[in-house]
């Protein structure tokens, strides 16, 4: 039995030591609140993930540097706009040897950063070989009751990629590795974005063809950005992208989606993401797409309404009228362009 530390006591946290738990490893949740820290001690986290009993080997805490002590792995599971600040806090107590995982899927709003950059500007840029990213279509609620569940986990560094794997992988919980780092840590990310985008339209109560249109669509524009940025095609053809895509357009689980039918249905977006009452990653990643998009020279134009309706308070209705009556375009213009030798009108 080996120590994971947890920092992070929310849902997906929680459904991840149940996961390691059932491993046979000793899990250690670090907490903000004595009280959610009690809950979880008592056999369940009432506040973020309740109805499920909790596995005899997972504890929790507030204190950091007890949570950290001798822990073999780290695992983030904190809001990425938490990251770094938690991150400055843990490394002074994390083993050197500790491999770093990290399970945030979004990106730094101040410095448009992906968090693997923010975690080599703090450890530093040779630390990398020992971090990892897990991402790909999970629901905590799923995950939580042992529903099976198919996730990536990335790195630079293939053996860091086959531990984590190794820590993380069960009978119900099966995990692919991949070397794209920053394929996987933008999908996880993106996709939030066109959730909102499809949360938007049920909330306009659209039906099932403007959802199909909106997630192919969307996941064109993920894939330019991506490849803009360094990223491998497949990442996107698989688990971080369209499945992740997927899972968090479609489900009644996914806090995105239940935000976009709400400011769909006529709510601003603060009492939108009241509503959720959870972090709703997707808002403060659209500004950071939109923001990237404009510094790559990459076109998307999906991010680009939805930027308006959260930010600049356009019309949801009218962000569909724009997206609608864009120009004519060829669907996949790089094979259209380059193999048909067609033109663009």
């Amino acid at each position: 039995m080996i120590k994971i530390a947890i920092v992070g006591a929310g849902s997906w946290a929680t459904a991840l030591a149940q996961v390691l738990a059932q491993n046979n490893h000793a899990v250690v949740l670090w907490a903000r609140r004595q009280e959610l820290a009690r809950f979880i001690n008592e056999g369940e986290n009432q506040r973020y993930l309740p109805g499920i009993k909790l596995h005899p080997n997972i504890t929790a805490d507030t204190d950091l540097e007890k949570v950290l002590h001798e822990a073999a792995a780290v695992v983030f599971g904190v809001p990425s706009h938490c990251f770094r600040d938690l991150l400055q806090q843990s490394l002074p107590f994390i083993k050197s040897d500790a491999v770093i995982i990290n399970v945030a899927k979004g990106l730094e709003e101040s410095t448009l950063q992906r968090l693997s950059e923010v975690f080599a500007a703090e450890a530093g840029e040779a630390a990398l070989g020992r971090y990892a990213v897990l991402s790909g279509p999970s629901h905590a609620e799923e995950v939580g009751r042992n529903i099976p569940t198919a996730v990536v986990a990335a790195s630079r560094e293939i053996e860091t990629a086959k531990y984590v794997q190794d820590l993380f992988m069960t009978r119900d919980f099966r995990v692919y590795t991949n070397p794209d780092l920053v394929g996987v840590e933008l999908g996880g990310a993106l996709k939030n974005i066109i959730a909102l985008g499809t949360g938007i339209a049920d909330g306009l109560e659209y039906g099932d063809n403007t959802k199909a249109a909106m997630m192919t669509r969307g996941l064109a524009e993920i894939t330019r950005l991506g490849l803009s940025m360094g990223a491998n095609l497949s990442t996107f053809a698989g688990l971080a992208g369209v499945g992740d895509l997927i899972v968090t357009c479609t489900s009644m689980h996914s806090r995105n989606r239940r935000c976009g039918i709400a400011i769909g249905k006529g709510k601003s977006l603060e009492e939108a993401v009241a509503s959720v009452n959870m972090v709703v990653e997707g808002v403060r990643t659209t500004r950071v797409a939109w923001e990237l998009a404009k510094r790559q020279g990459v076109e998307m134009p999906i991010t680009e309404q939805i930027y308006k309706v959260l930010f600049e308070k356009l019309p949801p209705r009218e962000a569909v009228l724009n997206l609608m009556g864009r120009g004519k375009k060829l669907e996949v213009e790089e094979i259209a362009l380059s193999k048909i030798n067609w033109t663009l009108e």
